[in-house]
């Protein structure tokens, strides 16, 4: 029987951590401005809870939210003037937006010392080239963290990453090799899966296509990491990997929910953090 990896047990002590240091501070609070533009309910919901828990620790939040009659310009001038602005540490820009906004170029008009997502081009760049970004990416930089607090060793391990989104397979190959894990990435045009799977030590899943990890894909005693979510018509929650089966065979596995998602969400109340206390010492 796996070890279930508690993502929302050591997202807690994160942002307990930051709620004692923020507590002691004398100067001006940690800010994060977070821009929805987007009609979706998940969004919405996700941009809720990142404002709660922003307040709740002390931070300011500001949330700007559009309707889909808002225009590229609009927005434009929103993100120069927080860009401009330095009550602001922290700029997300929530995705997706709506389907006639050009998402890449609002992205790259976000200071990079600003960019709480780590997803301006800089910011990659400095995570593939092996260097400190100024921010790197929630959702990666959470797993790593996760695999940290429960002393998976990663060096010399071969760590199959399934999908290569912007947003977490390609930073998270990147954030492992810079662990010296030997890695892999799967995708949607990969074929004979399986084959990757039984090799890996450790799996890392992204896909949102539920149950695609099966127990007999999984080699014994490797690390499952599930970041897939699928909300079924019901209201349950699934992810990429078939845990009640999968939690026998493997030595770690993430549940969902609780397990990688709380962690998104403290590692850019994190970012916020760590982003403000170079903004003040520059």
């Amino acid at each position: 029987m796996a070890v279930i990896i508690d993502g929302k047990k050591i997202a807690d002590k994160i942002l307990d951590e930051i709620k004692s240091k923020v507590s002691k501070l004398e100067n001006k609070k940690p800010s994060l401005a977070v821009i929805l533009a987007n009609d979706n309910p998940s969004s919405a919901l996700y941009v809720n809870s990142k404002e709660k828990k922003s307040k709740s620790i002390g931070f300011n939040s500001f949330v700007y939210r559009f309707d889909k009659e808002v225009e590229q310009g609009t927005i434009k001038n929103l993100i120069i003037k927080l860009n401009n602005d330095p009550n602001i540490n922290g700029i997300l820009l929530q995705l997706p937006l709506f389907n006639h906004l050009d998402e890449r170029e609002l992205i790259e008009l976000i200071n990079p010392k600003k960019d709480v997502d780590g997803f301006h081009p800089i910011n990659v760049g400095k995570l593939n080239c092996g260097l400190k970004p100024y921010a790197k990416c929630c959702t990666p930089k959470g797993i790593i963290r996760l695999l940290k607090e429960y002393s998976i060793e990663l060096t010399g391990k071969n760590a199959l990453v399934i999908g290569r989104s912007n947003i977490v397979g390609k930073p998270v190959a990147a954030m492992l090799l810079n662990e010296n894990a030997t890695v892999s990435v799967a995708h949607s045009k990969t074929k004979n899966l399986k084959e990757h799977t039984l090799r890996a030590d450790i799996i890392i899943s992204a896909t949102g296509c539920a149950h695609l990890i099966k127990a007999d894909m999984v080699k014994k005693g490797s690390v499952i990491i599930d970041v897939g979510i699928v909300k079924k018509d019901d209201g349950t929650l699934l992810g990429d990997v078939d845990f009640e089966n999968v939690k026998n065979v493997a030595g770690f596995i993430t549940p969902v929910p609780g397990g990688v998602g709380p962690m998104t969400i403290a590692s850019l109340l994190e970012n916020t953090y760590e982003l403000y206390l170079e903004q003040l010492e520059n």
